[in-house]
């Protein structure tokens, strides 16, 4: 079997070969673009090929930025379009695709790589760990008011739209480049957060409101008329649908909130992409109202180069662990002291005795601050040899706000 990059002339074996993995068809293209795969860069698509030539697999690597704690913007390739052809599978060519492609993107000086999982047990066995979670969360519209703010007193709340800001409805087509921005400063204070290169939005590959799919807009301005937030969504039988809310701050959210749940001729509103801790549900007034589904994770981490990762990211105690790193699908073992002072972290080879025995999966899962070490250890994935190491771990992994990641590749 041959693993090699796509060229331009590969395009449409590549597009007919992931398609038929997943059984599904190319779409038609439609005006205003839209089409996932045209952000695709061809030369960091994979082909796997038989001996005689013909295509059974695909892997993709798009270039990101991704968010670390401490407002740190890091390189990350984000893994995508990977398949294999049903009859070919249970045969070796997803993991060689997978090395090959890991390989790849350490030649390329790079120490991230993240995904979004198809199926749950696929990639952990190549390194990855889940790192972001995320959730539905559906308010029936007679069940929608919010409650007084207690902190502020009933007499200082804000009523509907008196946050000193405004909201205005526009069509997706009228504020590609407000969404844009909007966004961009948002993914960088945002831990998790993946950045939406200018040719995706120009290219409208992806899902709303990046796609021509119609959508409604509602654009969150601050006093100044500046915007700073913005709700994507649609109404059809009845149900409000958000896309994605986008603020810059609690008081842009709220009121992006209120302005969806005020929504006539609608029997309810469902907040897509909603992280585990995020305050809404205590801002109903019946907490009750809101029905939390579709819990699930979302962005896939892995470490490629240990040190690096850790000395990469902001931390937020000071502490020295040490950490035995098994990476089984690249064969490789590590034993790294981690010392954290004044929000940096020093990583460096040592024999000292470990604090914690994990799993490289289990790294990427702990990396971004989304998962507690302690937690791992609990479901014995981790193994803590000393008591308060896990304590410890927890301690210095947190970030400063849950990681959350929205985009879709």
């Amino acid at each position: 079997m041959e693993i090699r990059p796509t060229t331009d002339e590969d395009l449409d074996a590549f597009l007919n070969t992931v398609h038929a993995a997943f059984g599904r068809f190319p779409e038609t293209p439609v005006e205003g673009g839209g089409l996932w795969w045209s952000a695709l860069e061809t030369d960091r698509c994979l082909l796997a090929l038989t001996a005689d030539g013909r295509p059974v697999g695909t892997a993709a690597a798009h270039s990101f930025e991704l968010t670390l704690p401490g407002e740190t913007l890091v390189p990350a390739s984000g893994v995508t379009a990977v398949g294999v052809l049903p009859s070919h599978r249970r045969q070796g060519v997803l993991s060689a695709m997978m090395r090959h492609q890991l390989t790849e993107l350490r030649d390329r000086g790079e120490f991230l790589s993240v995904l979004l999982a198809s199926e749950a047990p696929i990639y952990g066995r190549f390194g990855y760990g889940p790192a972001t979670y995320t959730a539905r969360l559906t308010v029936p519209r007679h069940e929608s008011a919010l409650a007084v703010p207690r902190a502020r007193g009933a007499a200082d709340a804000p009523s509907t739209g008196s946050d000193n800001g405004s909201v205005e409805v526009l069509r997706r087509a009228e504020c590609g480049e407000i969404l844009e921005e909007v966004y961009d400063r948002y993914r960088r204070a945002q831990p998790g957060a993946l950045s939406r290169p200018h040719r995706w939005w120009a290219l409208r590959a992806g899902q709303p409101p990046i796609s021509p799919a119609p959508r409604h807009v509602a654009v969150h301005r601050d006093a100044a008329g500046v915007p700073d937030g913005y709700a994507s969504y649609s109404i059809e039988s009845g149900t409000l649908t958000v896309d994605e809310t986008i603020a810059g701050d609690d008081a842009a959210f709220t009121a992006l909130v209120r302005f969806a749940l005020g929504h006539d001729l609608v029997s309810q509103v469902v907040f897509q992409h909603v992280p585990p801790d995020h305050p809404l549900r205590w801002q109903l007034a019946d907490r009750r109202a809101g029905e939390v589904s579709g819990d699930m994770d979302w962005l896939w981490v892995r470490l490629l180069d240990v040190p690096r990762a850790l000395t990469a990211r902001g931390w937020f105690t000071d502490g020295e662990l040490v950490l035995d790193v098994e990476d089984p699908f690249l064969g490789e073992h590590g034993r790294y002291l981690l010392t954290v002072r004044d929000g940096k972290a020093d990583c460096v080879p040592t024999d000292r005795e470990p604090g914690l025995s994990l799993d490289v999966r289990d790294l990427g899962s702990v990396y971004l601050g989304g998962t507690a070490p302690s937690t791992l250890v609990r479901a014995g994935h981790i193994r803590a040899h000393h008591p308060g190491a896990a304590t410890l771990a927890d301690a210095l992994f947190r970030a400063e706000r849950s990681p959350h990641c929205l985009h879709w590749f």
